[in-house]
């Protein structure tokens, strides 16, 4: 048999490299011909030894273009992308030139030539080849990043650019064929570096028509050659001239009253309302910007104040860190800022081993070796067990997030609620005591102010144990506690529950329809419990600056909006009455008087009156009796004598008087 003749293997093509670069050299080439012969040939110097020959001519020429050009390769002049060329660029190609204008006056003058040319005459010759190359630049820098508006001067440079040489910056200008006309509401620095973006960026599905800012200052100028137009005159049909299909928010310091207003109107006119995130909440971490559909973190419409500042995260950075209910919503947020700031370790301790798992492995996913975290699975009632980890890891600082925190549920299971949230705190404070933690921070809540339900007396109770331990005399822990409102998209919260009901077609169901409440997203709210902690200098009750309160019906109406859809006509919204333990309105504060401000605008301190541990153990052993019992109604009882504000929520919801209860009722 013969063997079959091996087809010959086909040689790779070889790729064309550089061609831009080659393109470039061959435009500065011509600009500097062009330029010679201005200077050299059409303008002549009437002195009869400057009258420059054939032979002299091409002699000048070349000795001007042998320092310019070699400068250039030397100085990696054409080494830059150019269509994405900043000042630092340009400043490079000056001060190239400018060297290379040297060398040539040396040769100009040393060298044996047959004519020579004045000093002067040879400068204008270097700038006015600098100011060609310069043009020739910017034009194509302009060209590309408004050539994707389909109309105007920058598409017909860019057509030029195209038709010279396609090849030209390696691939080809294609007209985007699937784009939306945005308006871009903000033209301050977010809003400029968004339509920078969108313009220059040729697989952008937005191209930028006009911006609109309530600025009297920035009306009627320009930015990227967009007009910006008053935002509060804005009408629908000028947006609709336009062919605006999308109304972009990109003004982080427009006031609530103002951006709530300008969303409803152009949410009634029907278009699509996006916002561009700016990171509000910055660490040493920074993250690019964003384009996204407006969620309900945004529609609160409060401005975040929440910034981390470096005294901050200098207090984390390289502590060991642990934090209970570390895979509960707020808990697993913590851990998130935490790692930002570089602590030595973070430890995870939780009940639930899931949720500790995956906020482990999504640290691991973005910081690698470069983050310390461990998990221990424990319940913070098991005191042997949670001694036995803080004996191990020695932190020096706790984060208490582990709690009951369902108020129906808790209104039906008071023994657990009582001997998680109250003795499982204890548990948490006497381990930090016994292993010498620098600082233990609690997180409480609204729902301790006045309580009306068992979870809120638990956690009044834990406030009453933290500022006991924290007057205790030879106290070497730094105890406080912080105290927020109802965190929007938390495990368990009202928008997860409105956002089921919507998928399955509705109706969502509101408890009542005069109910209000404090939100906060769950990074502020996280962010905000670490800056009080790190400025906590010992036994303050921390409350949070919640804005202004939501009104439930609202927050319902709007997400069956945001999912596009219409209240009350695709999704009903029915009223089902109070839950058990459930009151109209929710409080931040026991006593306004009290409060004192701190360096966060966002956060107050209240100046709880003090308790004595003895008391507060004595407190503790009524609890713990009713809690051996196995009896709610018992736990119930003991918590209405110990915690002095615990009321019954119809006595709190018949004397309710909000404002806005008339037109409601």
């Amino acid at each position: 048999m013969t063997e079959a003749k091996k087809e010959p293997a086909q040689k790779p093509k070889k790729v064309r490299r550089h061609t831009g670069q080659a393109a470039l050299v061959v435009y500065d080439f011509v600009i500097f011909l062009l330029v010679c012969l201005i200077m050299l040939i059409l303008y002549q110097n009437r002195s009869a030894e400057e009258v420059l020959g054939p032979l002299d001519l091409v002699i000048h020429i070349l000795l001007a273009a042998a320092p310019v050009f070699t400068a250039r390769f030397i100085g990696k002049v054409y080494n830059q992308i150019w269509r994405y060329g900043g000042i630092q660029c340009y400043i490079r190609l000056l001060v190239v030139d400018a060297c290379a204008f040297a060398v040539y006056i040396l040769l100009e003058l040393f060298l044996p030539l047959p004519t020579h040319i004045t000093v002067s005459r040879g400068f204008s010759v270097y700038c006015a080849n600098l100011l060609g190359a310069l043009a020739l630049r910017m034009f194509y820098r302009y060209a590309y990043k408004c050539g994707n508006t389909r109309t105007g001067f920058g598409r017909f440079l860019m057509g030029l650019f195209n038709f010279f040489a396609r090849s030209g910056s390696g691939t080809s200008h294609e007209v985007r064929l699937s784009v939306s006309n945005v308006m871009i509401l903000g033209a301050g620095d977010e809003g400029s570096a968004l339509a920078e973006e969108l313009i220059s960026d040729a697989e952008s599905s937005y191209i930028p028509k006009f911006f609109a800012d309530t600025n009297p200052d920035k009306i009627g100028r320009q930015i990227h050659g967009l007009k910006i137009y008053d935002a509060k005159a804005v009408t629908d049909i000028m947006l609709r001239e336009y062919e605006i299909s999308d109304i972009i928010f990109a003004d982080p310091g427009l006031d609530e009253e103002t951006a709530k207003t300008l969303y409803t109107k152009y949410r009634d006119w029907g278009f699509k309302v996006r916002t561009f995130d700016h990171n509000q909440l910055r660490t040493e971490v920074s993250e690019r910007g964003k384009l996204r559909s407006m969620g309900l973190d945004d529609l609160l419409f409060r401005k975040p104040k929440s910034i981390l500042d470096s005294k901050t995260a200098s207090f984390y950075k390289g502590k060991r860190v642990l934090v209970t209910g570390g895979g509960g919503s707020i808990g697993a947020e913590l851990c998130r800022i935490l790692a930002k700031m570089k602590p030595a370790m973070i430890v995870i301790a939780d009940i639930y081993e899931n949720g500790a798992y995956d906020v482990k492995q999504e640290l691991k996913i973005i910081y690698g070796d470069e983050l310390d975290v461990r998990i221990e699975i424990v319940s913070v009632t098991n005191k042997p067990g949670l001694l036995k980890i803080f004996e191990k890891y020695r932190p020096e600082v706790v984060l208490n997030a582990a709690a009951h925190k369902h108020v129906p549920l808790m209104e039906n299971n008071c023994v657990e609620a009582a001997y998680n949230n109250v003795f499982g705190t204890l548990n948490t404070v006497q381990c930090a005591v016994e292993t010498g933690a620098e600082r233990f921070i609690m997180l409480s809540t609204d729902k301790a102010v006045n309580p009306t339900n068992v979870m809120g007396a638990t956690k009044r109770l834990c406030e009453m144990i933290i500022a006991a331990y924290a007057a205790e005399e030879g106290n070497k822990v730094n105890f406080s506690a912080t105290r927020f409102g109802n965190v929007l998209g938390s495990a368990g919260s009202v928008v997860p529950l409105f956002k089921k009901q919507i998928a399955y077609g509705g109706p969502v169901t509101v408890t009542d329809k005069r109910i209000i409440r404090y939100f906060m997203s769950i990074s502020e709210a996280a962010s905000l419990v670490l800056i009080s902690g790190a400025m906590a200098a010992s036994g303050e009750l921390f409350v949070l600056d919640m804005g202004e309160p939501v009104k439930i019906l609202e927050l319902a109406e709007t997400m069956i909006r945001i999912s596009g859809l219409r209240p009350y006509v695709d999704i009903d919204i029915v009223e089902t009455g109070l839950r058990p333990g459930e009151k109209l309105y929710e409080e931040l504060l026991l006593r306004t008087e009290n409060l004192d401000k701190t360096p966060n605008e966002m956060i107050f301190i209240e100046r709880d009156r003090p308790h004595s541990l003895k008391d507060v153990e004595a407190k503790l052993e009524i609890l713990k009796k009713a809690v051996d019992t196995g009896d709610d109604a018992k736990v119930r009882e003991a918590l209405m004598e110990i915690v002095p504000e615990f009321k019954d929520p119809e006595d709190v919801n018949c004397n309710v008087g909000m404002p806005e209860d008339d037109e409601n009722s």
